[in-house]
């Protein structure tokens, strides 16, 4: 019977297939390939308009099969917790590496209930240890830490004897909800609860009024490092916060504090860079054989979650070739009816759950357990040759080899050396015996001459760094898996204001092209390495992003083209053929809208995601566009733009939120002028239209009603910019912004209406 249940599997994955979708799927294949077909036979009867919806179409219609690729792939993970506690003597260690960058961007208060939330996870604390790198290089930051590690003694063992599932002190002293069982309604309870609720709003309190000073703190003893120093230019910092000497595993888990050498001369890497050092660092002190990386406004919400992840890298069946563990991007306290279209849920659902089908599920960059030996470029072993699939890192590299890997510390290279082998770290002398070398290999040239960015760790090269190196993972032939437990395993926040999505949206299209146009293009890791074919359609469709810009900006711009000029692009209403887009308008929205529904969304928040993907299709990623051209140019270099993280309250009122928080924002930037250029053209064409103000149709194809509705649809999907352009502050549209695409807007009209006399 023993043996049996030792045999049995942790997880077991389950088929979502639905043959009512598919279907559905392929009548609007058929549909696309209908209004394709249509075009092809009617060419020589239509002008410009015709061909160019026909080339736009075209590529909608290559979009649409690299969706049904994702989608027809869906599958779902259960894990047996049990299973894995009988099974394993001794669970492995992990090493957390949670990332900040910008003290004001991402208030320390916020990275802190991550640590804290991290630190008070189920699994035993000598196993863990914590490691926080600070891209800001601020006092603010360690202070934070230090102050968080004194509540942490108190906050830890309260969460563990209570079972407390929200482990985050602020989400869990928010919410009023929190007593649960018969057990946290004993007056014990209650007192205890009240004495770390109190020491919680003292630590609150003292990051907040540090924070409001020039200098958190006096800058000497600890915080002497930071004297005289500069944000992009300072030498490595790393601090020792608490070592859990005794190793106990009720404790307090290892917290290390990183901030990274940088100088000016020297590339940094972004958030890759910081990863990298995090993992040499990591490797020299602790080399656990797992790490997990978490962004500093994820906190952890499931407090089994790593025993969830364990599920699936310790089980024997799928040890040799999966490489990490994704969990889904979940946000808490979003915004109702998901106004700015940047919560994902339906895109998890079906297209994260559809690539975990394939070869296996993106690394999202956050919310992910990898395998050390993985990060440092190793590839599964061959199930029938029982060799590497790529025998450029492995376990039998000579020391002169791993040098040239990993880089010149004789330290670090055995710490790697054993992390191939999967051997077990032996840090009986403790952590701190590794601070001289972990300088050493925190330092911003000792990358030169290595493979750390290209072979081994977070490859460099694109903004998107979590898409480049999970692209890498996959191409030595390893496989991923996304796993949505319940409750959610982290939430995070979710940008809250117009500029911040569409600046995310725009750094990524940028990074996302930079690895589609690069040597790392899925096409090339196809044909010369180990991804498979859909999985690199997979890729290919997350990839083109950017490129979906092109063909959304001409399809926009074809209904008012077609009223001015009093041309068409559809088939007219007299035409058997009219029938074809607009079945195709209609079953599209449907089909949208049951997955909306499906996942428990609103209508309005379909319809929200509609209006913003048109938004963010046209300006967003037409800018990423923009931008990779003009690094292709050499004309500039992309830059990584963190987003503003929202501080969050910490009474238990939480009533008092702006009624105003869904609406949309704007700033000067120039990439609002894209979208404000398309709703100034699409009111001048109605205009001109509805006024009668239309010239002569050519030959009886004169625009029509479809042309008409199409305006009109954009004009709502728009309407956010409509009510800014006579919105006032921060809820209207600069007059800059209105000037710059007046004077785009005003050109066009008139170079339509030229085209048309000239005709």
């Amino acid at each position: 019977m023993g043996s049996a249940k030792i045999s049995l599997p942790l997880y077991e994955r389950i088929s979502l297939k639905s043959s009512i979708k598919n279907a559905f799927d392929i009548i609007i294949l058929t549909l696309l390939l209908s209004i394709l077909l249509y075009r092809l036979l009617s060419l020589t009867n239509h002008g410009f308009s015709w061909v160019l919806a026909f080339l736009c179409e075209l590529w909608f219609t290559f979009c649409w099969l690299m969706i049904m690729n994702i989608k027809w792939s869906r599958v779902r993970y259960k894990t047996y917790q049990d299973r894995l506690l009988q099974r394993v003597a001794e669970l492995p260690p992990v090493d957390v590496f949670v990332t900040t960058a910008d003290p004001v961007l991402e208030p320390p208060i916020i990275t802190i209930n991550t640590v804290l939330s991290l630190l008070a996870v189920d699994y035993p604390a000598h196993k863990l240890a914590c490691y926080v790198s600070d891209d800001g290089c601020s006092p603010l930051i360690l202070y934070s830490l230090i102050q968080a590690s004194n509540f942490a003694k108190q906050w830890i063992p309260f969460c563990k004897k209570y079972n407390i599932q929200l482990r985050a002190p602020f989400r869990y002293f928010s919410n009023r909800n929190y007593s649960t069982s018969s057990r946290e309604n004993s007056k014990e309870f209650l007192q205890e609860w009240k004495l770390v609720k109190d020491e919680y709003e003292k630590l609150y309190r003292k990051i907040e009024n540090a924070a409001k000073k020039p200098t958190p703190c006096e800058l000497s003893g600890e915080f002497e490092a930071f004297a005289d120093i500069e944000r992009r230019n300072h030498p490595t910092i790393i601090k020792v916060i608490w070592e859990n000497k005794e190793r106990l595993s009720g404790g307090l888990p290892h917290l290390i504090y990183i901030s990274r050498e940088k100088h000016p001369k020297h590339p940094h890497h972004y958030k890759a860079g910081a990863m990298n050092v995090l993992t040499r660092v990591s490797g020299l002190m602790t080399n656990a054989p797992y790490m997990l990386n978490v962004d500093c406004d994820m906190h952890a919400n499931n407090p089994k979650l790593f025993l969830h992840a364990m599920c699936f890298l310790l089980n024997s069946k799928g040890q040799n070739d999966l490489a990490f563990v994704q969990f889904p991007q979940i946000f808490y306290d979003g915004l109702k009816d998901d106004p700015f279209g940047n919560q994902f849920v339906v895109l998890f659902e079906y297209m994260g759950k559809g690539a975990a089908g394939l070869q296996g599920a993106f690394y999202a960059g956050t919310g992910c357990f990898h395998r050390r030996k993985v990060i440092y470029g190793a590839s599964p072993y061959d199930k029938q040759t029982r060799r590497p699939k790529s025998t450029a890192i492995n376990e039998n590299m000579t020391g002169e080899e791993l040098v040239q890997v990993f880089g010149s510390s004789k330290e670090f290279v055995e710490t790697a050396a054993d992390a191939l082998k999967e051997q077990p770290a032996d840090h009986a002398q403790g952590i701190r015996k590794s601070i001289e070398a972990a300088y050493q290999v925190a330092g911003c040239g000792y990358e030169y001459g290595s493979s750390w960015g290209s072979k081994a760790g977070w490859i460099y090269g694109s903004t998107s760094e979590d898409i480049q190196t999970g692209l890498s993972i996959h191409a030595r032939g390893w496989k991923s898996v996304i796993y949505f437990p319940e409750p959610p395993a982290f939430l995070g926040c979710a940008p809250t204001s117009g500029p911040d999505s569409l600046t995310q949206q725009k750094r990524w299209a940028t990074g996302l092209l930079e690895i589609l146009i690069s040597k790392n293009c899925p096409i090339i890791h196809t044909l010369f390495g180990n991804l498979q074919f859909r999985q690199c359609l997979a890729y290919l469709y997350l990839l083109c992003w950017g490129f979906c810009s092109i063909p959304e900006l001409c399809y926009a711009i074809l209904p008012a083209y077609c009223l001015i000029t009093n041309s068409n692009f559809l088939p007219k209403l007299d035409e058997t053929a009219c029938y074809i887009p607009i079945a195709l308008f209609v079953i599209f929205n449907l089909y949208n809208l049951q997955e909306y529904i499906a996942t428990s969304q609103s209508i309005r928040a379909w319809w929200n995601n509609q209006r913003m993907g048109r938004i963010i299709s046209t300006s967003a990623w037409f800018f990423g566009v923009i931008r990779m051209v003009l690094k292709l140019l050499g004309i500039s270099e992309t830059v990584f733009e963190v987003t503003q993280k929202d501080q969050f309250a910490t009474d238990d009122d939480n009533d008092g939120v702006d009624a105003r928080a869904g609406r949309f924002t704007f700033d000067k930037s120039p990439i609002f002028v894209p979208v404000t250029t398309i709703l100034l053209v699409q009111l001048t064409s109605l205009a001109i239209g509805l006024l009668g103000l239309r010239p002569p149709a050519d030959g009886g194809q004169g625009s029509g009603p479809l042309e008409i509705v199409c305006s009109v649809w954009l004009v709502l999907c728009l309407w956010p910019f409509l009510k800014g352009m006579f919105g006032k502050g921060k809820y209207g549209i600069p007059l800059s912004t209105i000037s710059k695409s007046s004077a785009l807007a005003l050109p066009f009209v008139y170079l339509c209406r030229r085209s048309t006399q000239m005709g």
